[in-house]
């Protein structure tokens, strides 16, 4: 007998691999020191020979970097769910999985330390799915960050004997439904009080990477990055600035009172400016009282949003002169960020 209704499948014919950076199995120093080591020895985020890169990370940077950070990681830490960056990508695991249905499997993993890349694929591929989506949680694409989840999962994928059809999406700054589900978190929260400067912060990357991405030459750091343009769709610095206009667009904000900078620099080395930290300085010499601050270079509030800015940054502004300081959250596990991670998805 021919059923009368079309049978639903309940195999998943796609998968769909969410990876954001990694943090460390617990905020004990040892764990620290073994992310850091695995993070920055990454060719990638410390592009420099490996010879080179293994003396700096291994005999300075996790030895001596560690127990601050593993200090930091206490106050992040919490005591029943652990590393809110784990968490709330778990939880956008299990909300996207069940928007998805049945046809999709979603998993979380991370670049650097547990749930692996590896161990994720291992999962999803045991599926039997014929398809794979692979989305790095980073909105605006840089070699340190997207490049690196793209460069290891091919990597993994290439051990297997049978790979599915893979797709990328190694950007998505501009896309509608990321911007609108930021600007739905910090709309509400820049009407209810008045502010003198809203800044955008954003992680900061090291001049030279951003040189090296530039094949066409044009990198000035300065107006070059005021538009997007084919010459430089890829440079992180300009995908900042347009994530900026876009969100002030979206936000309804006068942009005279918004400013773009970047934070977490390391070394010596230029980084991209203005530097975060530098602003901080310039605004209360200039006598501005209140700043709110989105940092939307994380789809996650982490070390670098509730620490970094949150505190660390907060407690300059004020000992410098300022008033109120105020972080606005990040998009965390929030509905309007599990459809457009739906969206990413699904489309074709």
């Amino acid at each position: 007998m021919v059923p009368t209704t079309p049978l639903v499948s309940t195999t998943p014919t796609t998968g769909v691999l969410l990876v954001n950076l990694g943090t460390p199995n617990s905020p004990s120093v040892a764990d620290v020191r073994t992310y850091l080591r695995q993070f920055l020895m990454d060719g990638r985020v410390i592009d420099i020979p490996y010879l080179g890169r293994f003396a700096l990370v291994n005999g300075i940077i996790a030895p001596f970097r560690s127990p601050k950070s593993a200090k930091a990681y206490k106050e992040l830490w919490d005591p029943q769910t652990g590393s809110p960056l784990k968490h709330n990508g778990f939880e956008v695991e299990r909300l996207l999985q069940e928007k998805l249905g049945p046809t999709y499997a979603v998993a979380l993993a991370m670049r650097y330390q547990n749930p692996s890349i590896a161990s994720v694929l291992d999962a999803l591929l045991a599926k039997n799915i014929e398809q794979l989506v692979v989305i790095p949680m980073f909105p605006q694409y840089a070699s340190a960050s997207s490049g690196s989840v793209v460069e290891a999962v091919s990597a993994e994928l290439a051990k297997r004997q049978i790979i599915p059809s893979v797709r990328y999406i190694n950007k998505f700054y501009d896309n509608p439904g990321f911007i609108n589900a930021f600007a739905q978190i910090a709309k509400p929260m820049l009407m209810a009080e008045s502010y003198d400067r809203v800044l955008f912060s954003y992680h900061g990357l090291p001049q030279r990477q951003i040189k090296k991405g530039d094949a066409n030459n044009v990198c000035v750091f300065g107006a070059c990055c005021e538009q997007i343009t084919p010459k430089n769709a890829y440079c992180y610095r300009a995908q900042c600035f347009a994530t900026t206009r876009l969100l002030i667009e979206a936000i309804g904000l006068d942009p005279k009172m918004c400013i773009t900078t970047f934070q977490s620099r390391l070394g010596r080395d230029p980084w991209l400016q203005p530097y975060t930290d530098k602003v901080i300085g310039t605004l209360t010499k200039e006598g501005i009282k209140r700043v709110a601050v989105l940092s939307p270079a994380f789809v996650s509030d982490c070390l670098e949003t509730t620490i970094e800015i949150g505190e660390e940054y907060k407690e300059l502004f004020e000992e410098q002169g300022g008033h109120h300081w105020q972080l606005i959250p990040s998009l965390n596990n929030s509905p309007a960020w599990i459809d457009t991670l739906a969206q990413l998805a699904q489309k074709n």
